[in-house]
């Protein structure tokens, strides 16, 4: 493999990125100052940057905090997607996204090329938590929290139960362990209310914390679960 390439799915920044830092004679192979992207590297060779051990990752691990107006899928012919706002520097070489997020809702989504761990989050036995913060049209009633606790039905279906904690009268922070198809959303309207505003704030393990509107930031497995 090209060492610019390497450096770059070594996470280390973009092809762009890596060639300036070759240039600055800041990278050795095999205790050698290498300034020439074309030569070809492999896990075998000992590759520094400022003196500092590189490690290649097979699988990656990415959080991106997604902005309204992208459907969450990894191509589509009508619809804007979410790789198309992926950073230059990610490494999307196999990457996806692991769920959806509906094309309005924002916040924490989570990209990966690794298919076990993406089977394991995503399957119904394993009951991974994930909170939403939710803006409804009108009040929601300490009634209705009770019954979104408990599990409402969302047409055939009762949901599993929940937890609500109020923000505000008509804001509310929502725990599902479940991610049927809108269940959000179709759980407020089975308490006689709508969503006007959806934001996933964690999933698992992950937390947005201070991460911008369609920012992305490199995280590792332990993160996760």
């Amino acid at each position: 493999m090209r060492l610019d390439k390497y450096l770059t799915e070594c996470g280390l920044g973009s092809r762009s990125e890596v060639k300036k830092i070759l240039k600055m004679r800041e990278i050795k192979v095999n205790g050698k100052i290498e300034f020439s992207p074309k030569i070809n590297v492999s896990t075998a060779d000992k590759i520094l940057y400022n003196d500092e051990m590189i490690e290649y990752k097979a699988t990656r691990y990415y959080i991106m905090n997604k902005p309204a107006g992208y459907i969450t899928a990894t191509e589509d012919k009508k619809h804007k997607t979410v790789m198309e706002i992926i950073p230059e520097w990610v490494v999307q070489k196999n990457l996806f996204p692991v769920g959806r997020l509906d094309k309005d809702t924002e916040g924490l989504l989570l990209f990966t090329n690794d298919g076990p761990l993406s089977h394991e989050l995503l399957s119904p036995k394993k009951h991974v938590d994930k909170i939403y913060y939710v803006e409804a049209d009108k009040i929601i009633t300490d009634e209705d929290i009770k019954k979104l606790e408990l599990g409402v039905d969302i047409g055939g279906y009762i949901t599993k139960p929940s937890n609500c904690e109020r923000v505000d009268e008509d804001k509310i922070n929502l725990t599902i362990s479940e991610g049927r198809f809108h269940q959000v959303k179709k759980m407020l309207h089975a308490v006689d209310n709508c969503v006007v505003y959806l934001k996933r704030i964690k999933f698992a393990n992950l937390e947005l914390e201070d991460l911008e509107i369609g920012e992305m930031r490199e995280i590792n497995m332990e993160e996760i679960l």
